[in-house]
């Protein structure tokens, strides 16, 4: 199932209607000549319509559409707002595609671009209606809703539980409140879930995705420490603004279920650079399978018959927002090497971890090859399609390496991790742990599509040079 305002789930609503203004451009060209009304030109056949519009059209009706926030899920929670930017951007798309055919491809009548744009904005409509009747019944949603934890129980925490109770657009559940307070901790203990000093323990618990801080007026310190603690954490941190003016962190106000909050973990790339980047990733990806997968399958055939063991080596890593997930890659040691790490970790003068060193005696003979042209990584591509990585990203770090993370560079999981990234095109494995978190920040905070072009080109060349791979 697609998750339901996932990144994913709007790339296949830009897709739905994509298809959809190329099918009604058909189907309006063909209706055309049935429809000869007294005030129209006289058609007998449908029309001989350029290759190009086909193509041009969705384009430009779906760019328009992005433009006018159709595809924003936080501007579209009630049906009302949908259709209200849809009808604006359909008309908007419509205006433009007509002046577009009038300096071009002027034997589209007038009447056959009506048929078409009518037909397009109510298809639109009539879809929209329908998976929001599929999403009511539980399509297009993960197994469980986001868990959301509530870090206090008074007045506008209860409110806030109320307003996503009562918004069933919401995918949300309330798993519990924390509370200091032993006379509202006694009134409701049943969702008391703990203390504000259980914030860890209660979120890994309970599996929390977003953690809300509704405080009273007068606990600023409490919340400048759980603000901290939270940024530790894989979870959204929302704060209700009427009484937190901390401007320390990256925040976004955001009308949340009702009620106006600020997200503390507000993401570094605006929802339009996200989906911009996950169509890059697929359609790259998608287009690079047929010349990879052979290659794939000759290095799996040498892994096999070199030592004994798995030929894909499943790893645990940290995702974006501190997410785990499992990144595959060739194997590139022998068996059991996770369980011989003492052999080459070390630490430098500073204290700093060193994970990574050259000559490493679990490393087998084909994996010194596969390392040296960086083609162990060529599995990962599978990470790219599932949306658990991107092409380009910072590297997925390894859990006990984060765990000895300081707070500034938690910062590098405010993207998606990458294949390669800024760290690995200026010096790979020859710059440390502690080292390429900056390079790091420096793609977060300077992201572009054109970046990780830059990236992805620069990435080739390093790979033949093979400087820095061990």
């Amino acid at each position: 199932m697609i998750q339901r305002f996932s990144v994913n789930f709007m790339i296949f609503l830009m897709g739905l209607d994509f298809c959809l203004v190329a099918i009604n451009l058909v189907i309006a060209n063909l209706i055309r000549p049935q429809l000869n009304l007294p005030f129209s030109i006289e058609i007998t056949t449908p029309l001989a319509l350029p290759v190009p519009l086909f193509i041009l059209f969705p384009m430009v009706w779906v760019a328009i559409l992005m433009w006018a926030t159709v595809y924003d899920y936080q501007r579209n929670y009630h049906v009302a707002d949908e259709m209200t930017n849809l009808l604006f951007g359909s008309l908007l798309a419509s205006i433009s595609l007509a002046g577009m055919l009038y300096l071009s491809y002027r034997e589209v009548s007038r009447l056959l671009f009506l048929l078409f744009a009518t037909s397009t904005y109510v298809m639109m409509v009539f879809w929209r209606l329908i998976i929001r009747l599929l999403l009511r019944f539980g399509f297009f949603v993960n197994s469980k809703n986001r868990r959301m934890l509530i870090v206090g129980a008074g007045e506008l925490g209860r409110t806030l539980q109320s307003k996503i109770v009562g918004n069933t657009d919401l995918d949300i559940a309330v798993a519990g409140f924390l509370e200091d307070d032993e006379l509202l901790r006694q009134s409701a203990q049943q969702e008391i879930l703990g203390r504000l000093s259980d914030l860890r323990q209660i979120v890994n618990q309970y599996n929390i995705d977003d953690v809300v801080l509704a405080l009273p007026l007068g606990a600023h310190e409490r919340i400048n420490s759980l603000v901290a603690e939270s940024h530790e954490l894989p979870v959204k941190l929302w704060v209700i603004p009427s009484y937190f003016t901390l401007a320390l962190f990256k925040a976004d106000v955001v009308d949340y279920a009702g009620i106006l909050m600020l997200d503390l973990r507000a993401p570094a790339l605006s929802e339009y650079q996200r989906i911009t980047k996950r169509i890059f990733d697929i359609v790259v990806t998608l287009i690079s399978f047929p010349f990879i997968l052979p290659v794939m399958g000759i290095i799996a055939i040498f892994i096999y018959f070199d030592s004994p063991g798995f030929v894909i080596f499943r790893q645990k890593r940290v995702g974006e927002n501190g997410k785990p997930f499992i990144m595959y890659k060739f194997r590139t040691m022998v068996s059991g090497a996770e369980g011989m790490r003492s052999i080459v970790e070390c630490k430098d003068k500073d204290g700093n971890l060193i994970h990574k060193v050259r000559n490493d005696p679990r490393v087998t003979r084909i994996g010194k090859l596969l390392r040296l042209t960086s083609l162990d990584e060529l599995p990962q591509l599978f990470n790219v399609i599932k949306g658990d990585m991107s092409l380009v990203g910072p590297r997925p770090e390894l859990p006990y390496l984060v765990d000895q993370y300081k707070t500034w560079q938690r910062k590098r999981f405010a993207v998606p991790q990458g294949i390669t990234g800024w760290w690995q095109i200026n010096g790979r494995s020859d710059r440390p742990m502690h080292l390429h978190t900056e390079d790091d920040l420096f793609y977060v905070q300077n992201y572009s599509i054109w970046l990780d072009l830059q990236i992805l080109f620069k990435t080739f060349w390093v790979a033949l040079s093979r400087k820095g791979a061990y």
